[in-house]
């Protein structure tokens, strides 16, 4: 059982996203208008925010993609309808167990003498008294067949015959709960287990709880515990990291990725958050080095190979960037290739060249023709070139796939109030200050129309 186990074992801490059968079926009711600063589903309203691009889910980007970060905590049915998991499918995110594609499947393949284990007729009650049986064939019902429901009346009944002082068994019925989406059962089960043995896997499945119920707070303070136990542990810190980012309070985040570095300083992930933050701070040449530490880690993909050639552009390296992005072209997956022809179109118009950044970014619009960015700045280009038509239907197009970009609904609105359409330009301006509430110009523009119809 343990050979089979491990044939298909994936690590499940981080595993997990929440689409379309978590929206549905929740039953955990959220605060719908949370206090700023402690949910993770409402977008920030701080000023960093202006700084960083945003995903598909509305979030500013992070320095690696993570669980959650590309489809992000959809808060309507119809937000999660609308985000597609990747540039090349329609289909949305269906199930948690989306990034555990692994779970299960060996359950799915025939074998010539029938499966290993009939679990509709193995006595679980027998083994459960069996401690030495029972934990392997827990980890065998749970990864290889991905039968949760067995796996919980195993983990049940075992736990009854421990007299419920094996901790262990209180974590592993914790897990079956989450997947199962019965969240507060799973947060009793692992704060029972904390109190008989403190384990860093605990913490951050507990931690995993509170994410899921929209409590970053309530997370930080899990962390925070767990690092009074177990003092240094980099996971633990990381999730402190990750909250921070995700609560938009950048300058904590950066702080933690720090003091990882210190215990790790070959962590990726905190490598590459502290670059970008660099890049996105106007410290292209910093960036540049963290990126290049990546590299010589032996990192080797297109997403590393584009950072390369936006640093050395802005640290003005001339040499070094069309190479860099011929590299991350020749790598690209179907995903990446839009964001990478884009990033060639801010190259392209640093240099002057207006041709070159229209071809760029209609390639990105082939490439992903839900690519939101790219209609913004074909239309601010469609400007120059004096035809507002075709920009208000560019800056149209993307607002309508992105409508958590505030550029398009002003650079709308601005071209409205230009060509004397008022009304359209207040209402366009609105939007604009819905996503991003600090945006001066926005500000400005919307007093001006506000004093204009005051007049009339």
């Amino acid at each position: 059982m343990k050979a089979l186990t491990e044939q298909v074992y994936v690590d499940d801490i981080e595993a997990e996203e929440e689409g379309i059968a978590e929206v549905l079926m929740d039953n955990d009711a959220i605060a719908q208008v949370p206090r700023p600063g402690t949910s993770l589903r409402i977008p920030g309203t701080s000023i960093a925010v202006g700084f960083r691009p945003r995903t598909q889910s509305g979030r500013p980007v992070s320095g690696v993609v993570r669980p959650g970060t590309q489809s992000g905590r959809p808060g309507t049915m119809e937000q999660a309808l609308k985000t597609p998991r990747t540039s090349r499918t329609s289909r949305p995110i269906t199930s948690q167990s989306a990034r555990t594609v692994r779970l299960g499947t060996a359950s799915m393949l025939s074998e010539p003498d029938g499966p290993f284990i009939q679990l509709s007729r193995i006595n679980l009650s027998k083994y459960a008294m069996q401690p030495s049986i029972a934990k392997p064939l827990f980890e065998y019902i749970f990864y290889h067949e991905n039968d949760i429901r067995h796996a919980m009346e195993l983990a049940v009944q075992a736990t009854q015959a421990c007299q419920f002082k094996d901790w262990w068994w209180k974590v592993q019925l914790g897990k079956c709960y989450f997947m199962l989406g019965m969240v507060r059962d799973a947060e009793q089960q692992f704060r029972s287990s904390l109190r008989q043995q403190q384990s860093v896997e605990t913490f951050l499945r507990l931690v995993r709880v509170y994410i899921r119920l929209d409590q970053p707070l309530s997370a930080l303070d899990v962390c925070k515990t767990g690092l009074d136990h177990f003092p240094a542990e980099v996971t633990l810190t990381t999730e402190i990291a990750r909250l921070f980012e995700g609560l938009n309070n950048i300058p904590m985040s950066v702080k933690y990725y720090r003091e990882i570095l210190q215990e790790d300083s070959t962590h990726v992930e905190a490598i590459a958050c502290i670059g970008m933050q660099h890049f996105y701070t106007d410290q292209p040449e910093v960036a540049l080095r963290f990126y290049r530490r990546l590299l010589q880690m032996g990192i080797y993909n297109a997403e590393l190979f584009n950072n390369l050639g936006l640093c050395c552009f802005y640290a003005q390296q001339f040499d070094m960037t069309l190479p860099c992005f011929e590299q991350a072209l020749s790598l690209a997956t179907d995903e990446a290739v839009a964001d990478v022809w884009y990033n060639i179109s801010h190259i392209a118009l640093g240099v002057g060249d207006v041709n070159l950044a229209m071809q760029c970014l209609r390639l990105a619009l082939a490439s992903d023709n839900n690519h939101a960015p790219s209609y913004n700045n074909l239309g601010v280009l469609e400007i120059r070139r004096r035809h507002p038509e075709q920009a208000i239907s560019f800056f149209q197009a993307s607002a309508s796939l992105a409508p958590y970009l505030f550029e398009p609904h002003f650079n709308h609105a601005t071209l409205a109030h230009k060509i004397g359409d008022l009304q359209t330009s207040y209402i366009v301006i609105q939007k604009a200050l819905q996503a991003y509430p600090s945006h001066v110009d926005s500000k400005e523009l919307l007093k001006k129309l506000q004093k204009h119809f005051a007049f009339i």
